[in-house]
């Protein structure tokens, strides 16, 4: 099943939404916290008129596995000003909040100058192999995905500054969107992997994200370069920044705060 349709939800009016997790997308016992969040942000952009206001940043909770099976989305206009919209949405399953997610929308503004970021070097994906990602080695919902690393082989130590590769999805949309590229940015495995040289369980507790270019107007089919780094490690969590990169492009941006299960 294509992303698009495993995120996707309906429209119960009110403010109230349902969707239906699929199998086939764990991440452990529960789903692909990708998924949960793409869902989450398809109820929210749903919620809202106007076309010309689109997501520019969203922030979120994993509070608790979410299983296959039917979920509730409820969405929550916090405020509708001139040019942007905030908005919250909270998925339930079992008559418990399982997820959360905040997410600003905005129309375009003015231009503003700023000092380009330093592109990473990167080589030519198509000089890379295809990981073949997937169980039992990798966590089901990897299967969807294609990954192509740069240096270390997955998991292993040596990726010095963090794990670096490409990533897209293996049935790529007829265009990308915001709820895609939050599945992309949470797709690739922790770098706290590469520092001890071996997976562990691990869990993200929260999640923000800030897109820096429209995604309709990237090639869905040509992969995003993806970095990542540990920035921070405190009594069982640990804090990575991630990036996506298209053509020397930086296109989106990800902080993330992960519990070490054991």
């Amino acid at each position: 099943m294509r992303l698009e349709q495993a995120s996707s939800v309906t429209d119960r009016g009110g403010g109230r939404f349902v969707g239906e997790i699929p199998d086939g997308w764990q991440q452990g016992r529960g789903a692909f916290g990708g998924l949960v969040l793409a869902t989450l942000l398809r109820a929210i952009e749903r919620s809202e008129p106007d076309a010309a206001r689109v997501t520019r940043s969203l922030s979120g909770d994993l509070c608790g596995p979410v299983l296959p099976g039917p979920v509730e989305i409820a969405v929550e206009v916090l405020r509708r000003g001139n040019n942007l919209s905030n908005l919250d949405a909270r998925m339930i399953q079992g008559g418990e909040v399982q997820a959360r997610a905040s997410a600003v929308l905005g129309a375009p503004r003015v231009d503003v100058r700023a000092p380009a970021p330093t592109r990473p070097d990167a080589p030519d994906w198509r000089e890379l192999p295809d990981l073949g990602m997937g169980p039992p080695v990798a966590p089901v919902f990897t299967a969807h995905l294609e990954y192509r690393s740069v240096g270390a082989r997955p998991f292993a130590e040596g990726e010095q500054g963090g794990p670096q590769g490409f990533v897209r999805l293996r049935e790529p949309p007829a265009r990308l969107d915001a709820p895609t590229m939050m599945a992309l940015l949470d797709a690739w495995w922790p770098a706290i992997f590469a520092i001890e040289g071996r997976p562990r369980p691990v869990a993200t507790v929260s999640f923000t994200a800030e897109l820096l270019a429209a995604p309709a107007e990237l090639a869905p089919d040509v992969p995003l370069f993806y970095t990542g780094r540990v920035v921070a490690v405190r009594e069982g969590f640990f804090v990575e920044f991630r990036e996506l990169w298209s053509e020397g492009r930086l296109v989106a941006l990800n902080q993330q705060t992960f519990a070490v299960l054991k």
